[in-house]
């Protein structure tokens, strides 16, 4: 994009409330099910069914306000908001109008070099959070030529969290994003997963030259992964680049993202707020919340991520890069947390970061459904520690075999006799062994080939059947290959 042009990008993120029932009715709130099963006059748009505010969604959404240090409104309204959709049953959704439960947030992320030549993080705004009910959901069958609508979404309780037009690239979107993500869950008000649309996002993107008012404003859905919001802006913004560029006029839009040809494609022309014909819910009371609930909500507030992510570099020595890994799920740094006792927080986050995060990649699933306590985990990294095993051992024998339910650490060394060797008589013998059987490399080593010493040890540590430890074995070859140096 030419570099006199700037991109201009703001996130609408939708994230449905793990509560126990839906917004306003008292309706199972579960994914899944089968289709229109989990429904009642009030999610069904029933004449006469009247709604009822779910208490535990206004408890989430201020945990959430307090979180992203924004303000309470301790009076708002519902609205309706008109549109006709098939998974739309009344005919308007039930939202919050001009004054939401929370206002006036900020939530910061990394700046994105490419575009902040000074670098340093990025407070991004956050404009608002209302409480609003999701749709229904419509199932094209196209092989049928049919489309079927499932109302068991339909009343689950959302939050919007409408960000401020802050980000300037796909990079800080996808960061954001990020954050945004990292937060509800740690928060535990969300379950995160974009796969099954609990935690999704729409973007707004507008691209002007610098100095001139802000471009034409087009809103891209259908994203549904940090990957593709990153890569639907890059897009969008060299298109819109293009277009501004040349000089070519176009009109605000709603784009989709088509994620099998890597580009945006227009959907319908984009909505006014006149259009939706806004007026208050009029079977609603207004939103009124106390100051001592708002208290009871910051008292319940858990460690943050930002705050956790400090604490973890501090108190463990690993990387900011390292520790934003393991903060990549609630129940992930918790694991990490538990393995990392005395003192062992680096060895747990290489553990976690390597063959943990390894085996649940070639598994594909979470660390809740791996079938390893922390505690295990725990006791395996101290029984390398105190050179009980040595590292290899560990992850080549002991490790797969907790996997595979053989037990404790402990019991597993024992019943394959997989101690350790630290003792200088055996190493020595074994050392000696191996250089008479390797004479003519021996000669080469004191030539002056001095690689070879790598090869000495492969072959003692393979002679020893991996059980030795490596500590002493590289002093114990040392000393014998220097006992025979020329001079």
């Amino acid at each position: 994009m030419d570099s006199g042009l700037e991109a201009v990008i703001g996130l609408e993120v939708h994230v449905q409330l793990l509560t126990r029932t839906k917004m306003f009715c008292a309706c199972r709130n579960e994914y899944g099910g089968a289709p229109n099963t989990r429904t009642c006059p009030v999610c069904l748009g029933l004449p006469g069914a009247l709604p009822v505010i779910n208490g535990e969604a206004v408890r989430m959404a201020l945990a959430l306000g307090l979180a992203l240090e924004g303000t309470i409104r301790e009076r708002s309204v519902f609205y309706r908001k008109h549109y006709f959709y098939p998974d739309l049953p009344k005919g308007y959704q039930i939202t919050q109008g001009p004054v939401a439960v929370v206002e006036q947030g900020r939530l910061r992320i990394p700046g994105d070099p490419a575009v902040r030549p000074d670098g340093g993080s990025l407070t991004v705004g956050i404009e608002r959070a209302h409480l609003e009910e999701d749709a229904g959901k419509s199932n094209h069958e196209l092989g049928e030529g049919a489309s079927y609508v499932d109302l068991n979404r339909a009343g689950v309780p959302l939050l919007e969290i409408v960000g401020a037009p802050d980000l300037r690239s796909g990079q800080e979107a996808y960061d954001y994003l990020k954050a945004v993500h990292r937060l509800v869950t740690f928060l535990g008000i969300c379950d995160g997963n974009l796969d099954e649309g609990s935690f999704r996002c729409d973007a707004n993107v507008s691209v002007h030259r610098r100095g001139d008012p802000l471009g034409t404003r087009v809103e891209v859905k259908n994203i549904n992964s940090f990957r593709f919001v990153k890569q639907a802006l890059d897009y969008e913004i060299e298109r819109q680049g293009g277009l501004v560029a040349r000089g070519e006029a176009f009109t605000q839009e709603t784009r989709g993202w088509d994620a099998d040809q890597g580009v945006t494609r227009s959907q319908r022309s984009k909505e006014a707020a006149q259009d939706y014909r806004y007026f208050p819910e009029p079977d609603l009371p207004p939103l009124v919340i106390a100051q001592a609930e708002i208290e009871a909500a910051r008292q319940s507030l858990p460690e943050l991520p930002e705050a956790r992510f400090e604490r973890f570099t501090a108190q463990y020595g690993v990387s900011a890069y390292e520790a934003g890994l393991l903060l990549q799920s609630p129940a992930f740094a918790d694991f990490f947390e538990a393995a990392a006792r005395d003192g062992m927080g680096k060895a747990a986050a290489n553990w976690m970061l390597g063959e943990v995060s390894r085996t649940l990649n070639e598994r594909g699933v979470g660390i809740g459904e791996l079938g390893l306590r922390a505690e295990s985990l725990a006791e395996l990294l101290g029984l390398v520690r105190d050179g009980a095993i040595n590292l290899n051992t560990a992850k080549e024998a002991v490790f797969p075999a907790m996997l595979a339910g053989e037990g404790d650490p402990g019991g597993i060394v024992a019943a394959r006799g997989l101690g350790q060797v630290s003792e200088r008589g055996p190493i020595e013998a074994v050392v000696q062994a191996v250089l008479a059987a390797n004479a003519a490399q021996l000669e080469q080593y004191r030539s002056g080939k001095s690689s070879l010493r790598g090869y000495f040890v492969g072959q003692v540590m393979k002679a020893g059947k991996g059980k030795m430890n490596p500590q002493l074995v590289n002093e114990v070859l040392d000393q014998a290959l220097a006992a025979g140096a020329r001079p």
